[in-house]
């Protein structure tokens, strides 16, 4: 095929482009999207992609920008039934970002807040403010879910690639199983209600703490929580 006949059939667009990139990353990793890459995919010259995304980063914060397009919208149809629709949102953004595994990573590097970022911000906030939240309460809720709200949590020492790593590296010493008594009897016990499973569920736990915390903010909003009352210690 000629370079070019590809973007004479169907015009070459930023949409486009960046979706040509989300599959490039969805079926290589987040590494492989390039420029030439992109333009070999394409069928177009790497300085024509530049009519349409100005660098790598804007590269990256369109992709970011696209599946945050993909999120659900959810509107609650009730005050009282802010909880529903704020969980399913958050729910469904983790689902997207579980359809694209480089997309995390995507997403925590990225810096600037653009309209699509500030949208689903927006969109969660009203979600808060329409069920009676102040607005002091609400700013402290989404500080609160942090990364939360786009579907995923910070875990400790959990490594992304899923294996571990083969670089050897200097330690203080082999721990002694028997000097974490308390960590050895949540392994056993989750080993017995999950037997077989290797690691934790992930999508359980963050329902879990999504409730936890959910089960929270609806006690705050309830006895009208006001921050600077908190800090007086009221």
């Amino acid at each position: 095929m000629p370079r070019g006949s590809a973007s004479a059939r169907e015009p070459l667009s930023r949409g486009r482009v960046l979706r040509a990139a989300i599959a490039l990353a969805d079926a290589e990793g987040i590494d492989a999207v390039s420029m030439r890459r992109l333009a070999e995919g394409l069928g177009v010259v790497p300085m024509a992609l530049y009519k349409h995304v100005a660098d790598k980063d804007d590269l990256l914060d369109g992709m970011v920008d696209t599946l945050i397009g993909d999120m659900p919208a959810l509107q609650a149809p009730r005050p009282t039934q802010w909880r529903g629709a704020v969980r399913d949102t958050i729910l469904g953004a983790r689902a997207v970002v579980a359809a694209h595994p480089w997309a995390r990573r995507a997403i925590e590097t990225r810096t600037v807040r653009t309209p699509a970022v500030l949208g689903h911000m927006e969109r969660l906030t009203q979600l808060f403010l329409g069920a009676g939240f102040s607005p002091d309460l609400t700013h402290h809720v989404m500080h609160l879910l942090g990364n939360r709200i786009w579907g995923f949590s910070p875990e400790l020492f959990n490594d992304p690639g899923g294996a571990p790593s083969p670089t050897k590296r200097r330690t203080s010493g082999t721990p002694d199983p028997q000097d974490y008594p308390g960590i050895l009897l949540i392994a056993a016990d989750a080993q017995a209600r999950r037997p077989g499973a290797v690691g934790c569920d992930e999508d359980f736990e963050f329902d879990f703490a999504l409730g936890v915390i959910l089960d929270g903010v609806a006690r705050l909003h309830r006895s009208k929580w006001a921050s600077d009352a908190a800090r007086d210690g009221g």
